[in-house]
């Protein structure tokens, strides 16, 4: 298997059946330098525009419609001293009568420490001055070509993945994303240093970052939609507005999941979900809202 270090010439704020940037073989490992959202790069210079410029497509070798593509995300490392994100909270996200009320949304600039691994505000607010977070890498967008030679804005998301902002979509997490085009067409961007379930300012901590993913066929999966894996979790997401919507498609994809590799009919895996099941949301900012449908692996045992 080889690594590929592969360094875009160009980036792409759509998810589609697009020319390859780069032909890799099933199992190959590729290490790609990311730009922020808004398209600049790990010196500050603006490359791109936005929203959430991607790196790609891969085209990964055997990979056919009904396959799955399996992402490792191996490791993040942070490139850049500076991330930014908005200073409020977004309107949809608090009553419409407490809207008026809100600041206005301005670029608040965050400092990141590569040394001891921590983010904090470079101007600290009133409450907050010894406010200082771990860094929490994740992929905010990234995905496979959708079905029928759709090319779909980097903004939003659906059953390819896209933007689905996600806390867990970072280093140590393996996913499955539905396969729908040769070669699947791997596309990623959009990194976040820390981000809050729901991205409800609108942002996560907005960066850049040296990501290393291993990309695997697994034929004739059956997904429909994405499936992830935690060393504690197995999870599956669903992609949609409005929110319940979101929530059904991922309950349907982990009741699927659990009778394929669980052996759990409908019955046993209500019983279980209905006990040990959590929620967690990815986004409720962009045009699709991301929900996970997640449960522990303590609670499984796999047929």
């Amino acid at each position: 298997m080889t690594t590929h270090r592969f360094i875009p010439t160009s980036f792409h704020n759509v998810i589609g059946s697009l020319p390859p940037a780069l032909y890799i073989a099933d199992g190959d490992t590729v290490v790609t330098e990311t730009l922020d959202a808004a398209g600049h790069d790990k010196d500050g210079i603006k490359q791109t525009s936005g929203p959430n410029p991607m790196n790609g497509p891969i085209f990964v070798e055997g990979a056919e419609p009904g396959d799955a593509l399996k992402v490792e995300i191996t490791s993040m490392i942070p490139t850049r001293d500076t991330g930014f994100t908005r200073s409020v909270v977004a309107a949809n996200v608090v009553d419409p009568e407490a809207v008026r009320d809100l600041p206005p949304r301005d670029i608040a600039i965050w400092a990141i420490d590569r040394e001891a691994l921590t983010v904090r505000l470079s101007e600290p607010v009133a409450g907050l001055e010894n406010f200082v977070l771990p860094l929490a890498p994740m992929i905010g967008c990234f995905g496979v070509a959708p079905s029928l030679g759709q090319a779909i804005s980097t903004a939003t998301s659906g059953e390819y993945g896209g933007n689905m902002d996600y806390r867990l979509f970072g280093p140590g997490t393996t996913v499955r994303l539905p396969v729908a085009a040769p070669g699947a067409l791997f596309f990623l961007g959009d990194c976040h240093a820390v981000q809050g379930d729901g991205e409800i300012v609108g942002t996560g901590i907005e960066t850049t970052f040296e990501v290393t993913v291993q990309l695997t066929v697994e034929k004739k999966a059956g997904l429909v939609w994405p499936r992830g894996e935690t060393a504690e979790d197995i999870f599956t997401i669903g992609n949609a507005r409005p929110l319940d919507q979101a929530l059904q498609h991922a309950t349907s994809e982990m009741l699927t999941w659990l009778a394929s590799d669980y052996g759990l009919d409908r019955t046993a895996a209500s019983h279980l979900l209905g006990q040990v099941v959590r929620y967690d949301v990815g986004n409720v900012f962009d045009p699709a809202y991301t929900m996970a449908c997640r449960v522990a692996k303590k609670w499984l045992i796999r047929r």
